[in-house]
């Protein structure tokens, strides 16, 4: 394609350095068998990418991403110093600048388990500062794709209780909010933990002792739960429960499970008189609009469908 036309646009080549995983592999890309990058410990990989820049001098950027939520910040560190390394050897070998931007990628984990932002980018920083001094010496612009940590803390999914009740001893809170918006959490809890928060159906904070319950979401499987045996004040019909940190792939990862419509998006900012005002960000979604996703044109399309009669 760039042989084809020109471009203007900056290109370059993701690299795997294989230097490991961290606690979740789903979410791990610097594995050796990582399915992301050119595996740079492979036979010949490492050679083949410094020979790909020197006979593309239009190859600019070089690009490695170690992984994301459950990677430790010394795992991350140790990516960007394999990357830099990688990018002053291609540039020592072709005999000019022409590596001139590295992308680190994002993967700065959240903490899911309470209120403080740990770890923080001024944290990251420091470590990048130590473990990769020339980092900062502006030979290289310098790329980043955070996103969970930027938006996981500024966002929440409430969730009205439809019913409550009690099995085998276990209270049970059901809510509008389970699978169909945390997928991760319904699938792998031990991995994609969430904090929960109880409110009145006024909105204001529930108080009392805290129960051990379960708060389940509306899809038809036991497993649909945001929460199993959590202690929380006790969960009625009207009560809203707020699962906290979900401002990031939360609101993306929308799984049609059920037909479940897709919940609206709300930003919200004080007003500067005491009060609080709202923005839509994304309607909800309507059962028409569920209807046509799920192929509503075409209803009849299979039973119309006929064979060739044999003969």
């Amino acid at each position: 394609l760039v042989g084809s036309a020109p471009t203007r646009s900056p290109l370059g080549i993701r690299v795997n350095p294989q230097i490991g995983g961290g606690s979740i592999g789903a979410t791990s890309t610097a594995t050796e068998t990582s399915k992301f990058g050119v595996a740079l410990r492979d036979e010949g990989a490492r050679e083949w990418v410094v020979r790909a820049y020197a006979e593309r001098p239009w190859l600019t950027r070089l690009h490695a991403h170690t992984g994301s939520q459950g990677i430790p910040l010394a795992l991350l560190v140790r990516g960007v110093a394999e990357t830099f390394a990688l990018a002053e050897e291609i540039n020592a070998r072709v005999g000019r600048r022409q590596i001139d931007t590295l992308d680190i990628g994002g993967g700065l984990p959240v903490n899911f388990a309470g209120e403080a932002t740990t770890p923080t980018y001024a944290r990251y920083a420091r470590l990048l500062a130590e473990q990769v001094p020339e980092l900062r010496a502006g030979r290289y612009g310098l790329v980043t794709e955070f996103g969970r940590s930027l938006l996981a803390k500024h966002g929440t999914v409430v969730a009205r209780v439809e019913y409550a009740k009690r099995s085998g001893g276990r209270r049970i809170a059901v809510t509008h909010a389970g699978v169909q918006v945390a997928t991760r959490t319904v699938y792998a809890p031990g991995a994609w933990p969430l904090r929960l928060a109880a409110y009145d159906a006024e909105g204001r904070p529930k108080p009392g002792p805290e129960v051990v319950q379960d708060v389940a979401g509306p899809a038809c499987f036991s497993g649909d739960l945001l929460a199993e045996g959590r202690a929380l004040p006790p969960l009625e019909q009207g009560d809203y429960a707020a699962a906290l940190d979900t401002g990031a792939y939360y609101f993306a990862h929308h799984y049609a499970y059920n037909s479940l419509a897709r919940p609206g998006i709300y930003g919200f900012v004080p007003d500067g008189a005491g009060g609080v005002a709202f923005a839509t960000v994304r309607e909800p979604q309507t059962v028409a609009e569920v209807v046509a996703e799920s192929g509503g044109a075409h209803a009849s399309a299979l039973t119309a469908l006929h064979a060739p009669e044999r003969r």
